[in-house]
């Protein structure tokens, strides 16, 4: 039984995925290079690229399973969000912080700021300093606030996007490494997610145009899907990694966002590296030229139409 589910799953990413008849050509025209770059890294590498506008889709191991580490920031966002347009909270409201949740040993530009807490933060300045700036800390704190991570879960398998599972905070992962397994998406599942995102399936407008504003404000990352695109591209993306370990192994390595092109078509684009011996640098390279072939695949084709 768990087999059939596996396989009906696998045969939505791939219908997901079946471009339109008229779709233009820009991503095939990419392929090659994305699984050039791919093939040069160490591990497992996994690519989906989706037209915003036509639908066009190509994909590098695109239902494999990887471990998102701080991508999940991105749907814990569309959660608290959710509940921010059903009423149930405010971007205006209060959090009060307590020292005893700013934890020590983790990643926390919040926790810098405010090293002492028990401070009242807007819930807009926790959900920016959680996206924009990857706080760890701030991450557990929306968790709390809307119930853990199941309900994360639950609400993005929801939206029809199943190739996603979200099971263990950013505090159990410190104590655990191998939760962050547990943690995982699809290139193509993370992709279909931010398309439903982008063209305002998800959200209100309003609540749409603050997170896609404070992903184009990520610092994280920059050497990954920015590193290699023009300096004013606009990007709106969500990077995670899980460090390198006492081995030299990087078990994730990811960035995930949406690319505005001058043309003004725009492309999802999730790019995830597990399980690589390469090096960071190298793992960050790989990302932003992967990034690289998409952006000069869609300038190319808008220079021939014009």
């Amino acid at each position: 039984m768990r087999y059939r589910a596996q396989s009906v799953t696998m045969m939505a990413v791939l219908l997901f995925c079946l471009p339109p008849r008229d779709a233009v050509a820009q991503l095939e025209s990419a392929r090659g290079r994305i699984e050039h770059i791919a093939a040069g890294i160490s591990g497992r590498v996994g690519v989906a690229v989706v037209d915003i506008e036509t639908g066009e889709c190509l994909t590098v191991d695109g239902a494999g399973k990887y471990p998102m580490q701080s991508v999940f920031k991105f749907p814990l966002a569309l959660a608290i969000l959710d509940r921010v347009d059903d009423g149930t909270f405010t971007l205006g409201q209060n959090i009060h912080i307590r020292k005893s949740e700013l934890l020590p040993d983790t990643w926390s530009p919040m926790r810098d700021k405010y090293p002492e807490g028990n401070i009242d933060l807007t819930l807009a300045e926790v959900i920016r300093f959680t996206v924009s700036e990857s706080d760890n800390n701030g991450c557990d704190i929306l968790f709390r606030l809307v119930g853990g991570p199941n309900a994360v879960e639950e609400y993005v398998h929801a939206l029809g996007v199943t190739q996603i599972a979200i099971v263990s905070t950013e505090r159990e992962m410190h104590r655990e490494s191998k939760l962050q397994y547990d943690n995982w998406s699809s290139p193509a599942g993370m992709a279909e997610l931010l398309r439903k995102f982008f063209n305002g399936e998800v959200l209100s407008e309003k609540s749409t145009s603050f997170l896609r504003e404070i992903m184009e404000e990520t610092t994280t990352g920059p050497r990954k899907i920015r590193g290699l695109l023009p300096k004013n591209a606009v990007v709106a993306h969500k990077t995670g990694f899980s460090g390198v370990d006492e081995q030299g192994l990087i078990a994730a390595t990811n960035d995930v966002g949406v690319l505005t092109f001058p043309s003004g078509q725009h492309a999802a684009i999730a790019v995830f590296v597990s399980e690589s011996m390469s090096g960071e640098k190298e793992c960050e390279q790989a990302i932003a030229s992967i990034a690289r072939a998409v952006w000069d695949a869609y300038i190319e084709e808008s220079d021939t139409k014009h």
